[in-house]
């Protein structure tokens, strides 16, 4: 559908976190009208449990967007709300599902920023699972939404290479630059009206992206070595993988996080989970070879290189990771 003469765009922006703010900041230096921001209601975090406002939030603020932070997407006064700022184009970055009333509200639709190129990684957390299989390449799509998730008509895709030890934070800042341009883009193509979408391609070779638990963070030293090292990499910094270690026969396991990691392929006789340390490194042997531990975090102390955790810890001869 294209704009009517004289009719600029007038854009409502949802999202929260970090990952949205380069969006709505590239919009609004490419001169976008955006007529108002929807982000989380403000929540208490940290040890503290003091309130905290969104990183969207404080962007919008300082920049004098009107925010509306509704609990319930579908209250009437927030949809009344919605529809006061007489939007005509709506942009989803890094939000939660939107019910229909919402999404089907602006004459040009509502469109979302996928952080890989769907359909594959379809979900909540594609950053970190692409990486955490091994993924060589990924990317950004614009889609518009429709009632279910992820499976709109595309609009542009972008796609971007995975380093070898690239982490989920890394890739994440770069694909966060990729896809706030790729925002841009979108919202200048529906502008001129010549937006062409495609439907998702069905695939049985088809890979999910659900939410990280606890329990997926964990890292099972039965695996080759790849596969464990694309596991840390693809939690790291965030929210980290974790292994339970046992520094001797007589002492309990902790929860070590481990942060960073190398792959040493090599053939060994060591039981599976075995550690080989010396003054400042620390090796477990796996399938195929052993893993570097490079940053790690032990309990009640702070995430820094393993040379300098080693350097106030004893790790024993019979230690272990479990």
């Amino acid at each position: 559908m294209a704009l009517q003469q004289n009719e600029p765009l007038r854009i409502v922006f949802m999202g929260t976190p970090e990952f949205a703010v380069e969006s709505l900041k590239l919009l609004l230096e490419a001169s976008f009208n955006v007529v108002g921001v929807i982000t989380a209601p403000d929540r208490p975090a940290g040890r503290g449990r003091k309130v905290q406002e969104s990183a969207v939030k404080q962007f919008a603020i300082a920049h004098n967007l009107k925010v509306l932070q509704p609990t319930n997407l579908k209250d009437d006064n927030f949809v009344d709300q919605l529809k006061e700022l007489e939007a005509n184009l709506q942009v989803v970055v890094a939000f939660r599902m939107l019910p229909r009333v919402v999404w089907d509200m602006p004459k040009y639709g509502t469109f979302n920023l996928h952080a890989s190129l769907l359909p594959q990684y379809r979900g909540a957390a594609p950053i970190n699972w692409a990486i955490i299989n091994g993924e060589t390449e990924t990317g950004v799509t614009t889609f518009f939404i429709d009632d279910k998730i992820d499976t709109g008509h595309i609009i542009l895709q972008q796609k971007a290479a995975i380093g070898k030890n690239e982490n989920a934070g890394n890739l994440h800042d770069r694909l966060m630059q990729i896809g706030g341009a790729l925002v841009v883009k979108t919202c200048q193509m529906i502008a001129e009206g010549n937006v062409k979408t495609f439907p998702q391609e069905q695939t049985d070779l088809q890979k999910a992206a659900p939410k990280i638990h606890k329990e997926t963070c964990r890292i099972d030293w039965n695996l080759p070595i790849e596969q464990i090292h694309n596991h840390i990499r693809g939690l790291s910094p965030y929210p980290g993988a974790w292994t339970h270690f046992q520094k001797s026969e007589d002492v309990d396991m902790v929860v070590l996080k481990v942060f960073q990691s190398e792959i040493e392929p090599a053939e060994h006789s060591y039981t599976i989970g075995t550690i080989i340390t010396t003054k400042d490194t620390l090796k477990v042997a796996a399938k195929g070879g052993l893993i570097l531990l490079l940053e790690i975090q032990l309990p009640g102390k702070k995430r820094m290189s393993t040379a300098d955790t080693l350097r106030g810890f004893q790790v024993e001869e019979n230690a272990k990771m479990r």
